[in-house]
């Protein structure tokens, strides 16, 4: 097998220090915690920001400081850097205003889902519109796939020639509304997959185990972070450093070696 890339996703959206005390939220906090976590093995960090008021947001600015601030700290990790729908703001000039910056990926979901309070809404123009901005600039989407059909949808975007080049899929799973955490699905998913595509698994809540387990065994990557999960165990916060020692320790067991992120851009083609 190759070796095993791991993408930190220390923040998301909803994690609210209320929620979990660890939760990075200042652009200082977030860059620490990539630091911490690309001394752990972290090859790919998966990037959210928020507001003066800890709310989610697309602003180009707030990311700049995050993406300026990794960079100072000379950190080689690969920033990717999200493009959903809980931004703030739902135009395509919002969604795609951080895409000039110093990154080599960014988020891309293929189609709309539902989130437990919210619609997870990608329009045909929209998606069209992020892909052709990620082309101008260099930028590698990664393929959120919450449900099939988004895999169904990048696969005919890919005939289309709107997507080019081999593809990366992010399997998103367990989130209420869209596809269940279930060995069924993941084994699903990944049959589906088209040709020469790499893949990675986001697992939410008490899926994030089982299924980055499976994914390890599997062959694939994962990715872990307070954005999926807030307990390391039942009643007990984890932190995105906890999580970090936990896939670790099972890709050991497993007999994956973890791949820096200079092996991680061979694999993914960047």
């Amino acid at each position: 097998m190759e070796k095993l890339i791991i993408t930190i996703a220390p923040t998301g959206n909803v994690p609210t220090k209320e929620l979990n005390p660890n939760t990075p939220v200042t652009s200082d906090e977030i860059v620490d915690t990539v630091a911490k976590c690309r001394e752990l093995g972290a090859a790919i960090a998966h990037l959210h920001v928020r507001d003066e008021n800890g709310e989610p947001t697309s602003e180009r600015g707030l990311f700049k400081e995050v993406v300026d601030k990794i960079h100072a700290k000379k950190l080689d990790i690969i920033t990717q850097l999200s493009t959903g729908a809980r931004g703030g703001g739902n135009t395509s000039e919002w969604r795609s205003q951080m895409l000039d910056l110093n990154i080599e990926m960014a988020s891309l979901a293929t189609g709309s889902s539902n989130f437990p309070g919210s619609v997870n809404a990608n329009s045909p123009e929209l998606i069209q519109y992020l892909i052709n901005t990620m082309k101008q600039n260099g930028v590698k989407p990664e393929i959120e796939a919450f449900d099939m059909g988004m895999i169904d949808n990048a696969r005919y975007l890919l005939k289309k020639g709107i997507l080019t080049g081999s593809l990366h899929f992010n399997l998103v799973m367990n989130v209420p509304g869209s596809i269940s955490g279930t060995p069924r699905n993941l084994i699903h998913m990944v049959e589906s997959l088209p040709q020469d595509s790499t893949w990675s698994v986001t697992a939410i809540g008490k899926a994030h185990v089982p299924l980055l387990t499976m994914a390890i065994a599997m062959g694939g990557n994962v990715r872990t972070g307070l954005e999926d999960v807030l307990e390391i165990s039942k009643g007990v916060p984890a932190s995105n450093e906890m999580l970090m020692e936990r896939v670790v320790g099972i890709a050991k067991a497993v007999g994956r070696g973890i791949a820096t992120p200079d092996e991680a851009r061979k694999i993914l083609s960047l």
